[in-house]
């Protein structure tokens, strides 16, 4: 029988977890929405609680843990702020690409200095003219003695601007996956610079701009794993993100979920409180399936991952679509069961619903998710 009981430290790590979303996070998320500000110093405090490195290997700083730890770990943290929990979790893949595929060199680096994140990375692979279709970027890396130069655009990049290391994805070779290489850059290497702060529905409290590198050089031990290897380390780390920010949205949905409940205890209607009416218990008891469901299949493809199974990366497309579209919706009946207060600020449903739909986009969208699925489905048939 297979045991979906979280062992008593899994406990443990998500209880710390969110005891610091709803201490640091949640009771700040609306003001940093509104003011769109970036809380380093947060990040600083989270790094400190071993939340910047969680799946790193421990001789670099990281704390060592499984992909189904940190799935709990970022649900929990997403109950405080989506947004915030969403770019730990974009940090934390950064992390481990480096402990993954980085020289002893890059590991001894990179890696303490991002476990504590007092040092912020960010991941570079979306370009204007290469969002779905990754292989075809056209971001240049040529040979130039011990560097590299790399030239283009990197696109909807998070944290750009205030990360001090950056992953690059960049075309050393011939069109197509097998041409492209993986670069670490430094944020003040000359010759990269930023875009404006991009205006979003959502997530504004983490920076999204475009990277912008002219003829910039970087040295060639800046290269991170073999050359015409960035394709298969960029899609790597995507199957750990994509069950990220799935948790993440799983974290937004229950929070809103738990407060539509106390919401609805509440507030009365017709004489009694909207809890006690059957066809509104009926839309809780959908999105608590919902919730639940998606939890399940969160797990299930977190545990694939760890045990490194052939079909991991199908089960990370299966939950990154499913639980974000499903949560995404479950977000959305809890502004709908607030009425007219869910449309208001000070509530903080309308943020979570905000913040949530761009999880259906990013990591992969969710059509591209289905196609990953179906081809998998075709070739087992």
């Amino acid at each position: 029988m297979i045991d979906f009981t979280p062992s008593e430290d899994q406990l443990a790590f998500r209880e710390m977890a969110e005891g610091f979303a709803l201490n640091e996070l949640r009771p700040n998320a609306i003001e940093w929405d509104e003011a769109k500000h970036f809380p380093t110093d947060v990040l600083a405090q989270a790094g400190a609680l071993g939340l910047g490195a969680i799946y790193t290997r421990d001789d670099v700083g990281g704390s060592g843990l499984g992909r189904v730890d940190s799935v709990m770990i970022f649900e929990a943290l997403a109950k405080g702020c989506p947004t915030i929990a969403a770019y730990i979790s974009i940090h934390n893949m950064c992390c481990w690409m480096i402990d993954t595929y980085g020289t002893g060199d890059q590991r001894a680096a990179w890696c303490p200095k991002l476990a504590t994140m007092d040092t912020l990375a960010s991941y570079c692979l979306t370009e204007p003219g290469a969002g779905s279709d990754a292989s075809a970027l056209s971001t240049r890396a040529v040979k130039d003695g011990d560097d590299y130069l790399l030239t283009g655009q990197k696109q909807f990049i998070s944290g750009a601007g205030t990360s001090d290391v950056y992953i690059v994805m960049a075309r050393t070779g011939d069109a197509g996956p097998g041409g492209i290489s993986a670069f670490l850059v430094e944020k003040d290497t000359p010759g990269l610079s930023f875009g404006a702060n991009e205006r979003k529905m959502g997530w504004n409290a983490q920076p999204t701009r475009t990277v912008n590198m002219d003829n910039m050089r970087v040295p060639a031990a800046n290269m991170l794993g073999a050359e015409g290897k960035g394709f298969n380390i960029a899609m790597s780390g995507l199957n750990g993100g994509r069950i990220n920010i799935a948790a993440c949205s799983l974290g937004g949905a229950q929070a809103a979920l738990d407060a539509t409940v106390a919401y609805m205890r509440d507030r009365k209607a017709f004489g009694k409180a909207l809890i006690a009416m059957p066809t509104l218990q009926f839309r809780l008891a959908e999105m608590a399936t919902k919730v639940e469901v998606a939890r399940t299949i969160l797990w299930r493809a977190a545990s694939s991952l760890d045990a490194k199974a052939p079909e991991a990366t199908t089960l990370c497309a299966m939950a990154k679509q499913f639980v974000t579209d499903e949560c995404f919706n479950v977000a959305n009946d809890a502004l709908q069961l607030h009425g007219g207060y869910g449309y208001l600020s000070e509530y903080g449903i309308e943020k979570i619903v905000r913040d949530l739909r761009v999880h259906q986009i990013l990591e992969g969208t969710n059509e591209i998710m289905r196609l990953i699925v179906s081809r998998s489905v075709i070739a087992e048939n």
